[in-house]
């Protein structure tokens, strides 16, 4: 049975039945309920941020992102090694390669410089991690302009380094007579006495005695540029065009075995000793041109002669003596 409530009316002085309307009681009902839902969404929700109460796709996130952080360590350690190998790479270009062929360096402001200009990493801001992200991505696309440069640069070199063959090639860099108890040197470069004025003069080449049909060699590769007669002095006589600035010049012929145009390499035979042209008897006058100057021939034997075979040409020809032309 339902209880029934009374409350005292002090005017009448009786008792008196407490009614409660029913909208009222409504009201109260759905406070009621409307508070306790709040409260259960505010509890949920504190739930949920508390490390207390992890859903499944939480924990799932988190080991992702552990991971990521693992896998991001990994590549930063793999950035720092190729940074070493690189760096390593471009010190011996510049200090050996660049060195050894003789070309300009490139600098470390040229190699590690930055991209200018637009901001590459713009889509990068405002997450989280994007400083991380962006300092990582400035070291990778550094790198590739680094190695992009350094490949560039290993390009040149092996161009440089077949350049360097046909030049090793090129140089005048043995004797053009068969010269092995080194007496054939008969007169160096420099001022020596003329054979008919009996002047003191300038002497362009070297002369080299050897009797008549005794065979001339090339001493460098390149391509035969004259084989005649018509300069005053030389009689029959060979110009071989190296290239690299150097020319060969060989006087007093008996006859030819190359003719113009022809391509010679090192040690082939171009032709014969004899005394043509002003000759006072049997020999080879032999010159060596770089770019365009005559420069003394005993500088360039070295392709076929030792240190202490040198030191005796090099004194037989600084002696001041009379030239066979």
């Amino acid at each position: 049975m339902k209880k029934v409530k009374y409350y005292f009316d002090s005017e009448n002085l009786a008792y008196r039945k407490i009614v409660t309307k029913k909208r009222k009681r409504f009201g109260y009902i759905a406070l009621f309920l409307l508070s306790t839902a709040v409260f259960g969404v505010l509890s949920f929700i504190v739930l949920l941020n508390t490390p207390f109460f992890e859903t499944p796709k939480d924990r799932l996130q988190t080991r992702e992102i552990e991971n990521l952080k693992i896998r991001y360590s990994i590549l930063n350690t793999k950035i720092s090694e190729i940074e070493d190998v690189l760096e390593n790479i471009e010190d011996r270009d510049n200090n050996l390669y660049r060195t050894y062929f003789n070309t300009s360096i490139i600098p470390d402001e040229q190699r590690k410089a930055g991209f200018g200009g637009v901001n590459r990493y713009k889509d990068l801001e405002g997450f989280n991690n994007s400083e991380l992200v962006i300092n990582t991505s400035k070291r990778v696309d550094i790198l590739s302009k680094q190695a992009a440069i350094q490949s560039r640069s290993l390009d040149e070199i092996v161009k440089l380094a077949k350049a360097k063959e046909k030049l090793l090639a090129a140089i005048p860099a043995i004797q053009p007579v068969k010269n092995e108890n080194l007496k054939q040197m008969a007169s160096g470069f420099g001022y020596r006495s003329d054979p008919f004025t009996k002047v003191r003069k300038f002497h362009a080449g070297m002369d080299f005695s050897a009797k008549n049909g005794t065979p001339i060699y090339a001493t460098g590769d390149g391509v035969v540029d004259k084989a005649d007669n018509t300069a005053s002095g030389y009689g029959n006589h060979i110009v071989i065009r190296h290239g690299f600035g150097y020319e060969t010049l060989y006087a007093h012929l008996s006859k030819y075995k190359a003719k113009r145009g022809q391509k010679v390499r090192r040690g082939d035979i171009i032709g014969y000793v004899g005394s043509t042209g002003r000759s006072e008897a049997p020999h080879l006058h032999y010159e060596v041109h770089k770019n365009g100057e005559v420069v003394n021939p005993l500088n360039y034997y070295y392709g076929n002669i030792s240190a202490a075979e040198f030191a005796v040409i090099s004194k037989l020809a600084s002696q001041e003596n009379q030239s066979l032309d």
